[in-house]
């Protein structure tokens, strides 16, 4: 079982910069079979877009697929680092009601931390654990 967020976490984070276009974001998280990219800004993150965003923000409010990602993404980050704890990052997504927390070091996005990830590590064999190591299903 993960000691660590190093341990469970998503290294290599995908990231764009905030001119990418939704278009952009959604390429990307079908190309990586993941549900989120990292907002960066001059070497800084700034935000991350999840896929609901490009529902709920995007699609929904009449946008289209140029639309610039800094129109949508969430500026309010709640970051967690390597360090830290499975117990410390479950109890900051439950408080907040986050799926997704970046994990950064040195002021750095180094990962990204998923209730996918902490099932697959802490009960694979529970739903949300199967379906999160799951292939992807194109």
């Amino acid at each position: 079982m993960a000691q660590s967020i190093r341990d469970a976490m998503t290294k290599t984070p995908a990231s764009l910069p905030a001119t990418s276009t939704v278009a952009d974001a959604a390429r990307q998280m079908r190309e990586l079979d993941i549900g989120d990219v990292l907002i960066e800004e001059d070497g800084r993150l700034v935000g991350i877009v999840t896929d609901r965003d490009l529902v709920v923000r995007a699609l929904a409010e009449g946008r289209d697929a140029t639309s610039r990602l800094g129109d949508i993404f969430s500026a309010e980050l709640v970051c967690i680092t390597p360090s830290d704890s499975p117990e410390d990052a479950i109890r900051i997504m439950r408080e907040r009601a986050l799926r997704r927390v970046p994990v950064v070091e040195g002021g750095k996005p180094v990962g990204i931390l998923s209730l996918g990830d902490l099932a697959a590590e802490r009960d694979p064999e529970s739903v949300l654990g199967e379906i999160s190591t799951a292939p992807p299903n194109h």
